[in-house]
């Protein structure tokens, strides 16, 4: 029996209640969680714009403690300090090639796993089996993870603080890193400064960009992107951001990182680039996007980015050595939740008040 936030019905608020769990099977991982982010993913799954079945436990970003394994596995072991990042099935071409983020079975693992069998009777509740979602349904107590979407870390980083590492930073640092990589010197707009907006100003500033240029509409966003290394900040409500971008730049930026899935802001991060630029983009909606095919055909180039382009097992430690550093303030972005606010972190987080709300689990 562990406690869990469940989502019942589309935009209702999460509800706190006992759940059962079941041990682990052949290469799953149960883990005593200790906070876990929370990510617009989440609130997007909640409300039915991203299709989850429900009744279903959310959360996807846990960091936590494993406490029991199931035969076969071989990576971790009771006791480790382990985040849980998003499930792959290790199987199809582009798992086998290294680029588990573009897993043929993406979305049927993460966002529809009460539909795949190995998956269908982890998690109940009163007899009702829940939706596990990302491979770990983290806005619980325990967690049930597969030995491909744990990560084993060190001791030396409080846990409490590493769960956002799992998704949102890591899409936000990923991205400028892993698949922009852009050379020192490099210029880059950054549009939207909420938390994957900012970890890519963070890792923009690792990378030696210059100048780097945060685009938002609220000015306390704004001066903290200043603090993790934007070179120039605008306000998109009083300034065309485009026009802005081409006056701190002369011709453009050689990349944009766009996080708010909006159109009209998609459309900018586009019109912001030079030629042989590289527009990425990360925010999630179903808009369409009407972009000027002169605008494209000066070898400007727009590309779809998942979970930053990263392979976690990799580029999560790298993250945590580069915070280890000084280099990677990530922990600037947290604000801490009980389990019992998490209804409240959820509206915080809607309204622009926290950017990177963290639930803390209590004991149980």
């Amino acid at each position: 029996m562990t406690k869990a936030a469940i989502t019942y019905r589309k935009g209702e608020q999460f509800k706190i209640e006992n759940i059962e769990i079941d041990h682990p099977k052949s290469g799953e991982i149960l883990v005593k969680i200790v906070a876990t982010g929370m990510c617009h993913t989440d609130l997007l799954a909640r409300d039915q714009i991203s299709y989850v079945p429900l009744p279903a436990v959310l959360g996807h970003e846990g960091a936590g403690i494993v406490e029991e394994i199931g035969e076969g596995v071989t990576t971790v072991e009771p006791g480790d300090h382990v985040i849980l990042t998003f499930d792959s099935c290790g199987k199809c071409d582009n798992c086998y090639n290294g680029h588990s983020y573009a897993c043929d079975e993406f979305f049927s693992l993460n966002f529809q796993a009460s539909e795949k069998a190995e998956k269908q009777h982890r998690l109940h509740s009163g007899g009702v089996h829940l939706t596990t979602f990302f491979g770990q349904s983290s806005f619980a107590q325990y967690s049930m993870a597969t030995e491909r979407n744990v990560i084993k870390v060190e001791k030396d980083v409080p846990l409490e603080i590493l769960g956002p590492l799992a998704c949102g930073v890591q899409t936000g640092a990923g991205t400028v890193l892993n698949k922009l990589n852009p050379k020192v010197g490099s210029s880059i707009a950054i549009f939207g400064c909420g938390a994957v907006g900012l970890s890519a100003v963070m890792a923009a500033k690792i990378a030696g960009c210059n100048p780097i240029i945060a685009v938002d509409i609220h000015d306390e966003r704004l001066k903290l992107a200043t603090e993790l290394g934007a070179t120039h900040t605008i306000n998109s409500k009083q300034q065309n951001a485009v026009e802005s971008i081409l006056e701190i730049t002369g011709k453009g930026v050689n990349y944009a990182v766009e996080s708010s899935g909006l159109a009209a802001v998609i459309r900018e991060s586009v019109e912001s680039l030079a030629s042989l630029g590289i527009s990425a983009i990360i925010g999630s909606s179903n808009d369409d996007v009407n972009l000027n095919i002169r605008t494209l055909r000066n070898e400007r180039t727009v590309t779809g980015v998942l979970e930053g382009s990263s392979v976690p097992q990799v580029f999560i430690p790298q993250m945590i050595e580069l915070y280890k550093a000084g280099k990677f303030p990530f922990d600037k972005l947290i604000k801490f939740y009980s389990l019992e606010d998490i209804n409240q972190a959820s509206c915080d987080m809607e309204s622009g008040v926290t950017i990177k709300p963290v639930i803390k689990m209590n004991e149980g």
